[in-house]
Formats: structure tokens, C-alpha cells, sequence
């Protein structure tokens, strides 16, 4: 395996595989799991490269050639991750986002970045290509001061890192010239075409890619829903991205610009259930290791959301009602400055703002109107110390944030209210005891803030509305969370790692997403009191022999929502969160080039609502996936291979909230040369 550190900001990227073709993964040991793996260094605690026994937070590591042994199920990034402890990724369709949990709460616990800076959970999940991905780094557990909340109105509104961090980290430093091509097929008439391109002139550094898919897809709704699919929903999709990478007189000083463009265009099934969807992300980076002590960093980024749909008349007729719009755009920058002192120890300072505009259209015979227009601004000011003292790691930090809302219209008309603002201070801390290299205890606390978003407080429909869609909910209280857990990291052998972690999550005034209504399919954002989740995960990962490598993880959660208040919520569930979730899969590398990897996921029951008498139970179901690699060709100039992906293979058909439904079984397969 090829191994490349950088001094500076981004250190590292390990594992080019997916961009070099120089190893593949049918014909080289499984990934080296070791003591090694464990020492490596990560950057998103801190924001720039620290050894794993200096973070405090659990750290889940992944590079691009553990993605490779994996299906790709909805096509959705999230589902990358979906066989890690404490979480449940749970996308609707390929054509819809991942409503889940993550630590016993919702999907917006669990704060998004791509190199550093928030991107949406719900809608860049569903945009980003992950070959442009280096490596993956999840920081389990609150680590509210060091990354602000992200300002996206859509979807389940604002998300807070209270749960966790998931860091998206680009590819950097180009080692080698590669070219990666890809064409595949699937059911549902599914044809991919993907093509990638890297290479280095002095100190530029660049790669770029493109993609395309297109399928007839297939019904993913409940017999009777009102999704009441009629054909097959078709769809396209293009993704464009590129990377540069300026690397000034020495490595760790380096300016970037990166760029993706997503276009899904398609139909929901009905001749007037179209849509049309284009997201883009930019991010800019400056870092500089100014000297051996001091890192200055500065990062700037552009999102784009952009969504239209047609909406029909449905169950009256189905004749062309409306056509909906969301134009959502987000700027969010960050200036960072750490200094490291005593040895291991790091002092970090910096501030971060966001400037957010959210609008809804509504067209009508042509005619186009404005439903909601909301702006929205968030700055803040951190610091964090973490000092490394013998076996010993402690970590304090705290924020002061600033969150201003300006509402201009809510479904047309203008509210009583026309902004709010909220002044707030946030702290998280830390310890981490390395008693031997063997074995280390660890424990964080942190608290969170999250103020009502646009779409919550306004719906996407008015209040006695019979249409699908959100209902208002104008009397939202802000939420506000604390955050813990406590655990060990046990490695007994070179090649076995245990870990146990156990957390504890409370939020006052959560803010959830009830369906309230199926027909027709209506929702409302509500205050549920104080929710509270705990749950104990366990993970083993174990490299058996040079030729086999299998993992198993199970996670336990128990939630309740306390609110006196309302009979019908007090003692609920919390929604979306399972009460437990297990994973086990294995990779074998087989003669004649050949590679197997068999994963299977167990899901326990949980609710869509928080209203017990009129929420509804899923689960539990069980699924398994399979990957099958073979090389057909190997040169010293090219390497090709055939890779088939079977999905869901004992056919589970289990229902998800909003009446939606997986398809079941399907397959897919492709032809790969990497040169």
C-alpha cells in the first residue's frame, strides 16, 4: 500500500488505490489492519494532523479500498458508512435523502464536512462523488465548538455536530499519473458510465471526473401510498468535479479549489410527478505551517441547492397542479489558527461565519410566486486547548455563536414576526487515558444549540391544506443538547481491535419531524419536550490471516421523550432510532484473483412519530449485500477488472417511513481499467 504524509493541514491520504490502479484489490493482502492503522493521523479533531492516541473522540478511519468491498446501494455517500456502530443510514429511494439516526438521535446530529467545512447531510449526501474521496474520518461523540451548526432550511433543518462529525477529506497531493474508467449495468435497466483523471505538473496537482447514470428504476412505494407509482420513475444523473492543488515551496504551504456540479432530472412515476434537480459545491482552501508551531488556515465555500418538482392532483386526478421549487444557497468560511506547545499539546482559535438564503416558488400556469424567503447569518468564535501530558490527553474548548433569521414571507404571506436572533455559548471537553499501547480509556461532554429552520416554522403547505407536504409550525422553540459518552480501545493482537463505547444524549425542546397524516402524506416539525438516548455499541475488527478480514459491530439504544405536557408524547421513542442495529461482513481474497465480500446488516424497530397513537412501528429486517471482484487483466501499463454487486439478496421488501418501500433484490455489474 502506498502511504503519503504531508506536513500541514491535510496529512495522510492514504490509500490512492483508487486513483493509481497500481494495486488491486483482488490480487493484494486485505488492508492492513495493525497497531499502525491506530497511530495514523487525522484532522478533524483538531483541524490539522494529530496522532489518534491525542484525540479524545472515538475515531472511525476509512479509506477508499474498504469503500471498494462494498455495494452501492442507493448511491448515496451516507451509505458508505452505513456498517459502522451507532448509527442507521436509511436513504428513502436513489432519488431521496437518508432519513436515520445517529448516537440515538436524528440524521442532523451528525455534522457533515468536506475538507473541513459543513456541507447538508440530506442533499450533498445525495450530490458527491465519491471518488474524489482520500480517506473518510468519523469523530464519534459531541464536539460542538470546533464546527458550527450548518444553516440549511431544508429537509430536518439545521444540523449540529452534538452526535458526531463525518469529514468528507478530498484527495491532495498527486503522487502518480492514473486514468480510472468504469461502465456498468444493473436492474431497472440501470446504465453507469464514470471517468476519472489525475496528475501532477511541478507543483500543481490536480484530478477531475465526470459521471453519468441513468435508469427506469422501479416502484419503491407501499401498495395504495400516495406515491401511487404508475411506470417506471426514470431518471439521469451527471456529476462534474475537479480539484487543483498549488503546493508553494514546501508541501504543507498549498492553496486548493474544488468544484462539483450534480444535475438529477427524472419523474416520480405519474405523468406530472417530474423533477428536476441541480446542486453545486465549491470550496477553497489557503493553509500555511508558518512555522514548525504555528498552522494558519483559511477556507471559503459556495453551496447551491436548487430543486423543482411537479406536483399533480392526486387521488382526484392526475392532472398537473403546481410545479414546487427550493433555491437554497449557503457561503460558509472558516479562519483557523493553531499552535502546538509542549510537545504533543495544541492551542486552536479561529472563527467561522455562514450566510444562508432560502426561498420556495410555486408555479402555476405558468405564473410563478414566491412561498417562503428567508435569510440567515451565523458567526462564531472558538477556542480549544488540548494538552498531552504522559499517558494522559485533556481537551476543553468553547464557542461563542451569533444566529440571525430574517423572515420576509412564509407561504406567501409576511409573519407577524420578521426575525430572530439567538446569542449562545457552547462548550465541549475531553479525556483520554492511554494506559498502554494496548489499551486507552476515553470520555467527552459537549452541548449543542439549534435554532428553528425556515421550513420548519413554515411548512411547505398552508395550515388547512389537504395537499402532500409539511404543515406550519410558527410556535418552535430553539433546542438545546448535552452530550457524552465514555469508552475503551482494546487491541490484544496486532491484528484485532475492540472497542466499547457508551453514550448518553439529551435534548430540551427537540425539535422532530412527525408524520402526522398518510393520506394524504402530511408532516409537522414539534417540539417534543426533553428526548433523551442512550445506547452502548461494541465493535470487533479483525484481519484473520493475510487473505481474510471480517468485522462485526452491534449497537443498543434505548430513547424516551418526557413531556408531561402531552400525554400522547410522554414516554414516546424518539424517531427514526432503532433499538439496535448489527453489522458483520468479511472480506477473502480467493485464487484466480478473485475476492468475495459478503456483509449483512440486522435492524431492530422503530417509529415515525413521537405521537404514540398515531406513530407507526418498523423493522426489524435484515439484509444482505455481496461484492464479487475479479482481475481480468494485469500489466505493468493497465490493470482491468469485473466487479458484480448483488443487493438485498434475501429479498426483503421492508417498508420505511412516508409509505415508502425498498424495491428488493437487485444486481448490478461493471467493467473497470485503471491506467
Amino acid at each position: 500500500m502506498r502511504r503519503c504524509t504531508i506536513t500541514g493541514v491535510v496529512v495522510c491520504l492514504t490509500g490512492l488505490f483508487w486513483s493509481t490502479g497500481s494495486v488491486s484489490g483482488a490480487e493484494r493482502n486485505i488492508y492492513d489492519l495493525s497497531l499502525e492503522k491506530l497511530s495514523e493521523l487525522v484532522i478533524t479533531d483538531s483541524k490539522v494532523a494529530q496522532s489518534q492516541g491525542t484525540v479524545t473522540q472515538k475515531v472511525e478511519l476509512f479509506y477508499p479500498e474498504e469503500f471498494e468491498q462494498q455495494t452501492g446501494y442507493n448511491r448515496n455517500i451516507a451509505e458508505l458508512l452505513k456498517y459502522t456502530s451507532g448509527q442507521f443510514v436509511n436513504p428513502l429511494s436513489r432519488n431521496d435523502a437518508n432519513w436515520g439516526s445517529f448516537g440515538g438521535l436524528g440524521p442532523k446530529y451528525n455534522g457533515y464536512l468536506l475538507d473541513g467545512l459543513p456541507i447538508d447531510s440530506f442533499v450533498d449526501a445525495m450530490s458527491l462523488d465519491p471518488w474524489a474521496f482520500g480517506q473518510v474520518e468519523i469523530h464519534k461523540g459531541p464536539a460542538s465548538v470546533m464546527y458550527s451548526n450548518y444553516l440549511t432550511m431544508d429537509f430536518a433543518g439545521n444540523e449540529a455536530p452534538l452526535a458526531g462529525i463525518t469529514n468528507f477529506i478530498l484527495k491532495d497531493r498527486i503522487d502518480h499519473t492514473a486514468t480510472r474508467a468504469l461502465v456498468g449495468y444493473g436492474s431497472y435497466n440501470t446504465l453507469d458510465a464514470r471517468l476519472y483523471h489525475q496528475g501532477r505538473k511541478e507543483n500543481l496537482n490536480y484530478f477531475l471526473g465526470a459521471s453519468y447514470e441513468q435508469s427506469d428504476y422501479t416502484n419503491y412505494g407501499t401498495p395504495g401510498s400516495w406515491l401511487n407509482i404508475l411506470k417506471d420513475p426514470e431518471y439521469d444523473k451527471i456529476k462534474l468535479y475537479a480539484k487543483l492543488t498549488y503546493l508553494f515551496d514546501r508541501d504543507d504551504h498549498k492553496l486548493s479549489l474544488f468544484a462539483h456540479h450534480t444535475r438529477h432530472s427524472g419523474d416520480a412515476g405519474r405523468p406530472n410527478r417530474d423533477f428536476r434537480h441541480q446542486y453545486d459545491t465549491v470550496n477553497a482552501g489557503y493553509s500555511n505551517q508558518i512555522t514548525s508551531a504555528v498552522n494558519l488556515q483559511l477556507k471559503s465555500g459556495y453551496r447551491n441547492y436548487d430543486r423543482r418538482w411537479a406536483e399533480d392532483n392526486f387521488p382526484a386526478n392526475l392532472g398537473l397542479r403546481e410545479h414546487d421549487g427550493v433555491e437554497q444557497q449557503i457561503f460558509p468560511s472558516d479562519l483557523t489558527l493553531s499552535v502546538s506547545h509542549a510537545g504533543n499539546s495544541l492551542f486552536t482559535v479561529g472563527a467561522d461565519s455562514q450566510v444562508a438564503t432560502y426561498k420556495t416558488t410555486v408555479e402555476t400556469n405558468g405564473s410563478k410566486s414566491i412561498g417562503s424567503d428567508v435569510t440567515a447569518y451565523s458567526t462564531g468564535i472558538f477556542l480549544q486547548e488540548k494538552y498531552v501530558l504522559d499517558k494522559w490527553v485533556f481537551r476543553a474548548g468553547g464557542r461563542f455563536n451569533y444566529t440571525h433569521h430574517s423572515y420576509d414571507l412564509f407561504n406567501g404571506v409576511a409573519p407577524s414576526k420578521q426575525d430572530n436572533s439567538w446569542e449562545t455559548l457552547l462548550w465541549s471537553v475531553g479525556v483520554r487515558y492511554n494506559a498502554t499501547p494496548q489499551l486507552s480509556f476515553y470520555s467527552n461532554a459537549g452541548s449543542s444549540f439549534v435554532a428553528p429552520s425556515a421550513k420548519q416554522l413554515g411548512g411547505t403547505i398552508a395550515a388547512a391544506s389537504t395537499a402532500n407536504g409539511q404543515l406550519p409550525n410558527f410556535d418552535l422553540k430553539p433546542e438545546r443538547g448535552i452530550g457524552t459518552d465514555l469508552g475503551v480501545e482494546l487491541r490484544p493482537l496486532d491484528t484485532l481491535i475492540i472497542g466499547l463505547r457508551g453514550f448518553y444524549n439529551q435534548v430540551e425542546d427537540a425539535i422532530v419531524e412527525n408524520v402526522v397524516s398518510t393520506t394524504p402524506s402530511q408532516s409537522r416539525s414539534t417540539n417534543a419536550g426533553t428526548t433523551c438516548s442512550y445506547g452502548v455499541e461494541l465493535n470487533l475488527d479483525h484481519r484473520l490471516a493475510d487473505e481474510l478480514r471480517w468485522f462485526a459491530n452491534i449497537t443498543y439504544t434505548a430513547t424516551t421523550v418526557e413531556n408531561p405536557l402531552d400525554s400522547d408524547q410522554d414516554g414516546a421513542d424518539i424517531t427514526f432510532v432503532p433499538d439496535y442495529i448489527a453489522n458483520i461482513g468479511l472480506t477473502v481474497n480467493l485464487p484466480f484473483a478473485i475476492s468475495l465480500s459478503p456483509y449483512l446488516q440486522m435492524v431492530g424497530n422503530y417509529y415515525d412519530s413521537t405521537s404514540k397513537s398515531s406513530r407507526r412501528s418498523f423493522g426489524s429486517y435484515q439484509v444482505l449485500n455481496l461484492k464479487a471482484q475479479k482481475t481480468l487483466f494485469k500489466t505493468a501499463d493497465y490493470t482491468m477488472k469485473a466487479s458484480l454487486e448483488l443487493n438485498n439478496l434475501l429479498n426483503k421488501r421492508y417498508e420505511m417511513p412516508w409509505q415508502f418501500r425498498d424495491p428488493g433484490f437487485n444486481a448490478y455489474g461493471s467493467l473497470e481499467i485503471i491506467f
